[in-house]
């Protein structure tokens, strides 16, 4: 297992992108590997279950393992077969406004290496204004 952490930090304010992660309908604004995703709540909670599309269609099963609003934090395991990626999410205060995002990535190696670019790209996306 290998487990690697990113973070980005730009203008937007933590309280809208806290509601970027929160909100899954949101996920493809800012998050060009995902296409769609299918839950049955309109926001994160502990214990969902859904799925999310990437680039190719294929529809990949997820369990959001934990939800904290307070401290702005989530974790979520997807699922790829028997194969299993943990990802910790959290936003912040950034150093001089706006916010800093963080993922932790935590799987094989193959899969946290191949992800870690769509990942970098996605929360650089997170912490800026939206086209």
């Amino acid at each position: 297992m290998t487990v690697l952490t990113l973070h980005a930090t730009g203008p937007e304010e933590p309280a809208e992108v806290w509601e970027r992660y929160a909100v899954p309908a949101r996920w493809p604004e800012w998050a060009p590997q995902i296409t769609g995703v299918e839950v049955p709540v309109p926001r994160l909670a502990a214990g969902v279950r859904g799925r999310v599309r990437g680039p190719v269609g294929v529809p990949l099963p997820f369990v959001v393992d934990a939800v904290d609003e307070a401290a702005r934090q989530w974790a979520w395991t997807v699922s790829l077969g028997p194969v299993r990626l943990r990802l910790l999410h959290w936003v912040a205060e950034g150093p001089d406004g706006g916010s800093t995002t963080g993922v932790r990535i935590d799987g094989p190696a193959p899969l946290v290496v191949g992800y870690a670019p769509l990942a970098r790209l996605a929360i650089g996306r997170l912490v800026r204004p939206l086209d």
